[in-house]
């Protein structure tokens, strides 16, 4: 049964369009069970009716014609109810609808499973057999497994538009529709319109998609100078093989030749291009169905020449990719679109060009994620449903505050985004003069404003009034080298940063990789990186690696003014804390013997884990300053990873379980009268931010970005009233309803201008 439901599933996912996709499925699974009928019905939502949308056994022409109320028949029911139903004569159920259109009246055994995918039935899979039987507990069991794993197929083709092509048969797909929404994670926040441009990963059969073309004489062209390019590819290896392997070794190059005939792969491949696709897709279309067959041949020889055709395929791919290559061409306005978006992918882009990036995977603290923050260009990232393929060139809106992309913008969309670009603009040149002034609030309290610092932006978090760096994230340089960086590397690029700051304050976070962050040298592979080898638990398991970034740090800060602070990442134990203690110690004394004139640092411990809220009292008696680290508070006090789209929503840092452990935190620190901050995105997000300022934070570090906008809050509100505003806070249920009440509560004290303006 497993490997029939597999094979089912990845033949599925891997036909051409939704509709290949529909009407394989109904196939299989005709054909697995052995029974008569087959149907699969779609849920159109705007018209609360289920789609006869494909069939294997009845009338195949009614296929798209016929819907049904959701209030009406045994499909209807089956959505209604969102369970299985399963009968063994289905025309005395009181719910039975006979269609006659659909010839159904002989068939009586009937068995219907929903579809459904994140809490919503998206249609209805149907088995039916003439002989009055009840299908048995496997046979449910089997559709039961099918559809739930169908459902991200097909809730992909309702995200990417797909599906609602089937309900209209001249509706327009999706990026033709004037403002189609697609979701994702803002990494960056701002707001930018421009043309997709996309970009392609090096070849891989997987990332190719479908697309239609017009031209079919060029793309034949193309496809053929490929062909040919990878037959001299062969030829050549084969003659300078010719003389050192054995001829029946030799044989097998001819093996390749003859399958890129015309009348092996070749032609299947031309076949399709002349239907309509592009080389590329039909490509990777013949290539799949003949490494299926292969595999699933009982011959092991055979089998391994699925291996042969799969590098055959790979080959073709790679010129095709050469020859389209060449081209790309970026747009003033250029948003880079791709599959997975990678730092180098950026490179290429001119710098003055590039307004947005809209990537289908990679996560809000990847290393793409920190250098678009860096140049302050809006990113969204995991758009799982974004129909990449289409994508070129067509005009997009990237909402990073909201996490949202807009495909083919209407006229009044594009002036409404306008209309907030420029009072972003606005409101920037106004905060603008703020820069040298300090965060203090109308009834006098101080808070320091300071920023994260990754790859670049020293002057800018400078020209934007940061009063010290509240988080250095040191694996920057760590992440650029091919090796670890020697002592010396390291001081020269600290150095930089503290002579920029100088005198304010600088905290360099020690060496934080593991978890989501991997060293391209220093791979750590686990099954559950989060709750794995990570921050701290590396460095001291490598003091090597602990002292030389200590040394570094020591001897960069040397005859500055400015206190240097070490941050020690993930701590979860007093004993962890008083062993790089330790270290950094031996560092100092081995500092001073060679003779350098430093200061001795103050050392603090981030509190990003639920056991160091638990022991704060403890650690803040035993260190200079606390910082908690909210984005991995929230993640570890959630068991969520922001990163995983299924979950993401879950992922709240206003969630009342991490407002109370930060207010735990601030209570620790004000007993033992030790200075604490925190760094996190919540310090840079207005709400959060009076929030913070009302528990009693000294320092909000935050992105360079949302500088300005805080300072602005905090310098136009008064403590009392935003500690007014914690008490009702903390006695909420929900994060959305503090959001909701916090939101109410700015905006009627005429401060709502520095939180993001929601479109709808």
């Amino acid at each position: 049964m497993l490997n029939t439901l597999r094979s089912i599933v990845q033949d599925v996912a891997g036909a051409g369009s939704f509709r290949e996709q529909l009407d394989l499925l109904v196939h299989n699974v005709r054909v697995a069970l052995g029974t008569e009928v087959c149907s699969i019905y779609l849920m159109n939502r705007e018209q609360d009716q289920l789609l006869f949308a494909a069939n294997e056994g009845l009338n195949k022409d009614m296929i798209g014609q016929i819907s049904l109320a959701v209030t009406e028949g045994l499909v209807g029911l089956v959505a209604e109810r969102a369970e299985p139903i399963n009968l063994n004569n289905a025309t005395l159920h009181p719910r039975f609808h006979l269609v006659p259109e659909i010839g159904e009246e002989s068939f009586h055994a009937f068995l219907g499973v929903p579809v459904i995918d994140h809490r919503r039935v998206l249609g209805v899979l149907v088995v039916q057999q003439r002989e009055r039987r009840k299908f048995d507990e496997s046979e449910e069991a089997f559709l039961v497994t099918l559809s739930a794993q169908l459902a991200t197929v097909i809730g992909h083709a309702e995200a990417t538009g797909d599906m609602a092509q089937l309900f209209a048969q001249d509706s327009a797909p999706a990026l033709e529709r004037a403002d189609a929404v697609f979701r994702g994670v803002g990494g960056t926040p701002g707001i930018s319109m421009g043309t997709a441009v996309l970009v392609h990963p090096p070849a891989s059969l997987e990332a190719v998609t479908d697309k239609v073309i017009e031209d079919v004489s060029t793309e034949l062209m193309v496809l053929d100078r490929a062909i040919e390019s990878v037959r001299d590819d062969i030829r050549r290896i084969s003659e300078q093989f010719a003389a050192s392997l054995p001829p029946e070794e030799l044989a097998l190059f001819d093996v390749y030749l003859h399958m890129l005939d015309d009348n092996a792969l070749a032609g299947d491949i031309k076949d399709r291009v002349r239907k309509g696709s592009w080389a590329q897709g039909a490509l990777k279309q013949v290539i799949h169905e003949h490494v299926r067959r292969f595999e699933a041949m009982e011959d092991s020889y055979l089998r391994e020449r699925g291996a042969d055709v799969k590098d055959l395929g790979l080959r073709v791919l790679a010129y095709l990719q050469d020859l389209r290559a060449k081209k790309v061409h970026f747009p003033d306005d250029t948003i880079l679109v791709g599959d997975e978006v990678t730092p180098g992918m950026l490179a290429e882009v001119p710098a003055e060009k590039l307004r947005g990036i809209v990537s289908v995977r990679g996560s809000v603290n990847s290393h793409l994620a920190i250098l678009a923050q860096s140049l302050d260009i809006p990113a969204i990232m995991g758009a799982v449903d974004f129909p990449v393929a289409n994508i070129d060139n067509q005009p997009l809106i990237v909402d990073g505050f909201y996490g949202e992309v807009i495909c083919n913008p209407s006229p009044q969309t594009v002036e409404h985004y306008q209309t907030l670009m420029a009072g972003e603009r606005e409101l920037a040149e106004e905060l603008e003069e703020l820069k040298h002034f300090k965060g203090v609030t109308l009834d006098g309290w101080r808070v320091g404003l300071w920023v994260n610092i990754g790859l670049t932006g020293v002057g800018r978090s400078l020209d934007r009034g940061a009063e010290g760096i509240g988080l250095f994230r040191t694996e920057i340089p760590f992440m650029t080298k091919e090796r670890f960086p020697s002592e010396e590397e390291q001081r020269t690029i600290y150095r930089e940063h503290m002579e920029a700051f100088e005198p304010k304050p600088v905290t360099m976070r020690t060496l934080d990789v593991g978890g989501d962050k991997a060293l391209s040298y220093f791979p750590i592979a686990e099954e559950n990186p989060f709750l794995g080898w990570r921050g701290i638990r590396v460095t001291l398991d490598h003091p090597e690696i602990f002292l030389v970034q200590a040394r570094a740090m020591l001897r960069a800060n040397e005859g500055l003014q400015g206190d240097l602070r070490i941050m020690l990442p993930m701590i979860t134990s007093i004993t962890e804390v008083e062993e790089a203690m330790g270290l950094v110690e031996r560092a100092y004394q081995e500092v001073l013997e060679e003779g350098a004139n430093v200061k001795q640092p103050q050392i603090g411990v981030m509190i990003e884990v639920p056991a160091a809220v638990y022991q704060a009292r403890r650690l803040a008696g035993m260190v200079d300053f606390l910082a908690v680290g909210s984005n991995d508070l929230t993640q570890y006090m959630l068991a969520v990873d922001r990163n995983n789209p299924r979950v993401a929503e879950l992922y709240s840092d206003t969630h009342p379980a991490v407002l109370g452990a930060l207010r735990e935190v601030a209570k620790a620190a004000l007993a033992e009268n030790t200075q604490f901050g925190i760094c996190g995105e919540l310090a840079g997000n207005p709400i959060g931010a009076v929030l913070l300022m009302a528990m009693g934070y000294q320092v909000l570090s935050m992105n360079e970005t949302n500088l300005p906008k805080v300072k602005w809050l905090i310098r136009n509100i008064k403590r009392s009233d935003a500690r007014r505003m914690l008490a009702r806070v903390l006695r909420m249920d929900t994060a959305e309803e503090v959001q909701t009440f916090m939101h109410r509560q700015l905006h009627k004290a005429g401060l709502g201008r520095v939180l993001p303006s929601h479109h709808h």
